[in-house]
């Protein structure tokens, strides 16, 4: 019977990047499926920004 060395090194290296692969290709199938079934619509926030309103100073006191 032959002998196989280290037992298919090589062939792990392989399967490693193919499983890679396939992690990759899921996670893109999952934002492309949220973006299709989600309608892509970017939240929206309505900012106002503006001065404040001046405050009312005080009259001055009456002097005698």
């Amino acid at each position: 019977m032959g002998d196989n060395g280290n037992g298919g090194g090589g062939s792990a290296g392989v399967v490693a990047v193919l499983v890679i692969f396939v992690i990759v290709l899921l996670a893109l199938a999952f934002v492309f499926r949220a973006r299709l079934f989600g309608g892509g619509s970017s939240t929206k926030v309505d900012v106002k920004i503006g001065a404040p309103a001046p405050a009312s100073t005080p009259a001055p006191a009456a002097s005698r």
